[in-house]
């Protein structure tokens, strides 16, 4: 396109009338001023949290369930309540929220901490400090609030896996220090197992309480997109069977509701770029491969060498391979392919664990089967479209200089 081209081009993209009224409402980022089919679950951390406005510790709580079941919105749809409850009968009482996923914020306990002590106000540099120093710093920034602290810690398992569990021991075990103010967690994971693989002491402190949060069902997924599409689209510009679709896709993928907005906003964006009027069937298939591709491509690209080795280990014996795959056979494959690029192998153990991370990331199934008295294996199985095998090799490949 040439530059007088470009310029007619955006004069026409100006000129035309697009099938959004609010895109930003599909947005994960957005808080609707009603959570739906999340009843229960919103009314249990309620309950547990509201000791807080009578200036009692509440029990941490951990909540876990799949990737987009509302677990987040939730927790702060609440503490938002509280807050609010709070300022208005002048009760001292703070909610904080960190996003362990987050670089430079949570990827050291140094960084965490320091975060944590400048929401209290504290000046604390990047680095340089004493850890020791900075976790002073913060213990009487809290017990100079002279109140209860609520800090969520979204994605918990993420700085568990990035600094250890002793961090989450040191938070829950700081009210022994305190005079004046009182400190609850609330943690946030996708992991299911995420629980089991933690020390026992920080495990008993951290889930005094546990909610588990179920994927959402296709009908429900249907309400959330109606409720959204409402005011994310102009009047008329979703045809019939849109919606359904969607939300098909989407509990298809264990009922992430992220997902599920996110196709319905791409799908838009579609079909605003061909010039269509409406949403259409098709625009939600081509939104579909689109999303898949630039999630694979993602994940492949950014996986620690240890992970990419254990997937292409998988991929290779998958091609050709109409049998099952079994750990041992992974095992043995990923120690070859450790050898030629120069890798240190992992334990089978920790290997098993990839190959766990890898089917809650959603590129691979796991499934744990009885061998009788030969004890349990587990049978994986690729869950992306065998069309796409041949590309994700290669870009392992690459990844991996193989």
């Amino acid at each position: 396109m040439t530059q007088k081209g470009l310029s007619d081009f955006f004069s026409k993209y100006m000129g035309t009338s697009s099938v959004f009224k609010n895109k930003a409402v599909l947005q994960s980022a957005h808080t609707p001023d009603t959570i739906l089919h999340r009843d229960k679950e919103i009314t249990a951390i309620a309950s547990i949290l509201a000791p807080s406005l009578r200036l009692d510790k509440p029990s941490n709580i951990f909540i876990y369930g799949k990737a987009g079941c509302g677990k987040t919105l939730s927790a702060r749809h609440v503490t938002k309540e509280i807050e609010k409850h709070a300022v208005n009968n002048n009760i001292n009482l703070r909610v904080l929220y960190i996003n362990c996923k987050l670089k430079k914020i949570a990827d050291t306990e140094y960084r965490l901490i320091a975060q944590l002590s400048r929401e209290y106000g504290k000046a604390i540099p990047p680095t340089g400090l004493p850890t020791d120093e900075v976790y002073k710093t913060f213990h009487n920034a809290v017990d100079s609030s002279k109140g209860i602290n609520i800090i969520i810690l979204d994605e918990v398992d993420e700085l568990v896996k990035k600094v250890g569990d002793e961090i989450l021991y040191n938070l829950t075990r700081i009210n022994d220090e305190l005079k004046n103010s009182k400190i609850s967690l609330i943690g946030i994971s996708n992991d299911m197992v995420f629980l089991e693989a933690l020390d026992p002491r920080v495990r008993s402190s951290l889930s005094e309480e546990e909610i588990m949060f179920a994927p959402y069902n296709a009908l429900q997924l249907q309400d959330i997109l109606i409720q959204r599409a409402k005011e994310a689209f102009k009047e008329g510009s979703i045809q019939a069977g849109v919606i359904e679709k969607c939300a098909a896709y989407a509990a298809r993928e264990h009922g992430d509701a992220r997902r599920c907005m996110e196709l319905l906003r791409v799908a838009g964006e579609i079909a605003e770029r061909n010039n269509f009027d409406k949403v259409a069937i098709e625009h939600i298939d081509s939104a579909d491969e689109k999303i898949e591709r630039d999630r694979l491509m993602v994940i492949l690209t950014t996986q620690p060498k240890q992970s990419q080795a254990t997937l292409y280990s998988i991929v290779s014996i998958s091609i050709g391979n109409k049998g099952n795959i079994f750990t041992g056979d992974v095992y043995e494959l990923y120690k070859g392919i450790c050898t030629r690029i120069g890798l240190r192998p992992l334990t089978q153990r920790r290997v098993s664990d990839i190959i766990a991370e890898l089917d809650m990331l959603g590129i691979i199934n796991v499934k744990v089967i009885s061998k009788g008295r030969y004890g349990r294996t587990r049978e994986i199985s690729l869950s992306v479209p065998g069309t796409a095998t041949p590309r994700i090799k290669r870009i392992l490949e690459d990844a991996l200089s193989l």
